[in-house]
C-alpha cells in the first residue's frame, strides 16, 4: 500500500482493503492469465476465519499438517482426497508444525502455553508436550542424532529436544531473536536465522553447539528460509526490508539479493521444478525460477492473509491457508501457470 507515492487516494484505498483482507477476492491476479500460479480448487477448512502459520507436508503420506494458529486447533488435510482429515483441538496458539514420517510423530508449538506438542501420526493423538519453551515457532529434525530444533523467537534462543524421550535437552543462546530453522542435510547441521544480528547460525546437532556465525548482507532481520540442498543454495527472506538472499552453502556467501512482498514471512521450494515461494504479510506471493546460482523472477499476485505456503515437488500444487475468504478460511490449492 506504500509501494507507490504517485496513486490516487482511491487506488490506494482500494489496495489497502486488499491487503488487510478483502475477503471477496476471488482470483489471485488482476489478470490470471498472466499470473505464475492458477488456481485448482478451494477447499473449505473447519474453525473460524482467523490467522493460520507453518504447515508441513508428509508426502509419503499424502497429509498436509497446518497450523490454525488463532483458532489453537492442527488441521490435518489429506491431499489425494483433498479433504480434512481430523481438526486437532489443545494447540494454544499453535505457529510451527513439523511432521517426521520416520518417527510417525508430528511436531507443533504451542506457542500459548511455551510448549512443543508431540502427535502420534497414525491415532493423532498428543502423546507428550516438552518444555519450557519461551516462544516456540518454526521447527526442525535432525535424523542423525534424532532431535528436534525449536525457534524460541523471544527467548533468543533455539531449543533442543530429544526425540526418542521427548525431553528437552538444552537451550542455544542466539544473542538476538530466532527467524526459521531449518535442517541442511548436505551440511548435517541446523541453521537458524537471527533477526538482531541479521546472521544465519549454523548448529550441530550431535553436540547442541554454535558452529558458525554467517552474516548475510543486504537482509534486514533475516526470518524466513528455505533451502535447495542439491544446488547447495539457501534462501533467506529479510522481514525488515522485504528482501530475498540467495546464499552459497558450501561458502555461506550471499550471492545476491532480490526484492519480495513487503514483510515476507514463510518460503516453500520445489525441488522438482527448482521453482521458490516467498509468502509475504502483505498478502503477495512472489515466485522465482532457479537459474544455476541465480534466480529468475517468474511473477507475483496478492491474495488476502497469503503468508503462509508450502508445496509438493512431486505434484507440484501449491498451498495456501487463507484465513478469512467470504467469512471462513479455505484452503486454496494452485499450480504453475508453466512448468517449463
Amino acid at each position: 500500500m506504500r509501494r507507490r507515492r504517485g496513486l490516487s487516494h482511491v487506488l490506494a484505498l482500494a489496495i489497502l482493503l486488499l491487503i488487510l483482507g478483502c475477503t471477496t477476492a476471488a482470483t489471485p491476479s488482476d489478470n490470471p492469465e498472466s499470473a505464475p500460479l492458477k488456481q485448482v480448487a478451494d477447499v473449505p477448512l473447519p474453525g473460524t476465519a482467523v490467522r493460520f502459520d507453518y504447515q508441513s507436508l508428509d508426502a509419503s503420506h499424502g497429509r498436509l499438517y497446518i497450523a490454525h494458529m488463532n483458532a489453537d486447533q492442527l488441521v490435518v488435510f489429506d491431499t489425494k482426497k483433498r479433504e480434512v482429515v481430523a481438526n486437532l483441538d489443545g494447540f494454544p496458539n499453535v505457529h510451527g508444525v513439523w511432521a517426521v514420517p520416520e518417527l510417525g510423530r508430528v511436531y507443533a508449538s504451542a506457542t500459548g502455553e511455551h510448549k512443543v506438542a508431540v502427535v502420534d501420526m497414525e491415532t493423532l493423538k498428543t502423546i507428550a508436550k516438552t518444555g519450557p519453551v519461551k516462544y516456540p515457532d518454526g521447527i526442525a529434525y535432525a535424523p542423525g542424532p534424532k532431535r528436534v530444533f525449536v525457534s524460541d523467537e523471544h527467548g533468543n534462543a533455539d531449543a533442543v529436544i530429544d526425540a526418542t524421550t521427548n525431553s528437552l535437552v538444552t537451550t542455544i543462546p542466539l544473542d538476538g531473536g530466532a527467524g526459521n530453522t531449518v535442517y541442511d542435510p548436505g551440511s548435517g547441521h541446523i541453521l537458524v536465522a537471527v533477526h538482531e544480528k541479521n546472521e544465519l547460525v549454523a548448529i550441530d546437532p550431535a553436540t547442541a553447539k554454535i558452529v558458525g556465525h554467517y552474516p548475510v548482507p543486504g537482509i534486514e532481520s533475516p526470518h524466513g528460509i528455505a533451502l535447495d540442498v542439491s544446488a547447495r543454495l539457501a534462501f533467506v527472506a529479510g522481514e525488515e526490508n522485504n528482501k530475498l538472499a540467495v546464499v552459497d552453502l558450501t561458502n555461506m556467501k550471499v550471492m545476491a539479493t532480490y526484492p519480495v512482498g513487503k514483510d515476507p514471512d514463510v518460503l516453500a521450494f520445489d525441488t522438482g521444478l527448482k521453482q521458490l515461494y516467498v509468502s509475504a504479510e502483505s498478502g503477495n506471493v512472489t515466485v522465482f525460477r532457479e537459474n544455476g546460482k541465480t534466480l529468475v523472477a517468474v511473477g507475483s499476485f496478492s491474495m488476502p492473509h497469503a503468508h503462509t505456503v508450502s508445496v509438493d515437488s512431486d505434484t507440484h500444487l501449491v498451498y495456501f491457508p487463507l484465513q478469512n475468504i467470504d467469512g471462513h478460511p479455505l484452503l486454496r490449492i494452485m499450480e504453475p501457470s508453466q512448468t517449463k
